[in-house]
């Protein structure tokens, strides 16, 4: 998948099964993926990102097979009805062996790791990186599937004193990640330029995206540094999070992305 200038959507999933607020109903978890994905794709975005959002709290490492079980049967549908926009996975918080799995499955061609070096202190607690069997799981599976990596992800603070650039050229040099994601403090919340260009410069040739607080008067100046941009909450109706994917907003970033 290239990724230069890349628009990649979030696809939010409702509660999976399992999770404290799973509403009884796989069909309807499907039906709002569908419409999430089909708005994106249809309306100029290059790929989608699923991601357990509504699983809250969340598991600090490994998830249960319920949910692995339901993603993979949501990533499925989704990548059969968008079958030309590449798919990733995200499985919240950090499990990026359950992701590769579905990915490989699925025929998905990123995963996205919020803790893919070091260990952070996040709600879940601490929570650590497992970049040792995620990449021999790759190997093992025979996955072409890329890792982009979080640096310093939202949500968190380092366990222990790093600075941005060790980190990035950790996650590169030591974790094997093919790519970085940048991102503010929270979901929806701005990411910092000045961040981004640290992050370029500590590993250059390295893909370098943005993780979140995209908005259409800030993304034509972060693609003057970031290769991508992962774009999820000012997407969604009124802005909110929580509403459905709006397809005029979808219109209005991507006119605002290309120019």
């Amino acid at each position: 998948m290239k990724l230069e200038r890349a628009l990649i959507g979030m696809v939010h999933l409702s509660p999976l099964p399992g999770s404290p607020r799973w509403a009884g109903s796989m069909s309807a978890v499907i039906d709002r993926a569908l419409a999430d994905a089909g708005a994106l794709a249809d309306n100029g975005f290059d790929a989608l990102l699923l991601e357990n959002f509504g699983d809250v709290p969340f598991a600090p490492g490994r998830v249960e097979a319920a949910t692995v079980a339901a993603l993979a049967v949501v990533a499925d549908h989704v990548g059969r009805a968008v079958p030309r926009v590449p798919l990733g996975v995200n499985v919240l918080k950090s499990d990026a062996r359950a992701a590769l799995a579905i990915a490989t499955a699925v025929g998905a061609r990123f995963i996205r790791v919020n803790v893919h070096a070091a260990a952070v202190v996040a709600d879940q607690g601490i929570v650590q990186t497992d970049a040792y069997h995620t990449l021999r799981d790759r190997r093992l599976l025979g996955a072409d599937v890329r890792i982009y990596a979080d640096v310093q992800g939202k949500h968190a603070v380092p366990l222990g004193a790093i600075d941005l650039e060790q980190h990035a050229r950790d996650l590169v040099h030591r974790g094997l990640a093919d790519a970085l994601i940048v991102s503010g403090r929270a979901t929806g919340e701005p990411t910092a330029l000045g961040d981004l260009k640290r992050v370029r410069d500590a590993v250059p040739g390295v893909a370098v995206l943005v993780g979140s607080g995209v908005t259409p008067e800030t993304a034509a100046e972060l693609l003057s540094v970031a290769d991508a941009l992962v774009v999820g909450s000012w997407l969604k109706r009124d802005g909110d999070v929580r509403n459905p994917i709006d397809p005029a907003r979808v219109r209005r970033l991507v006119q605002a992305a290309r120019g």
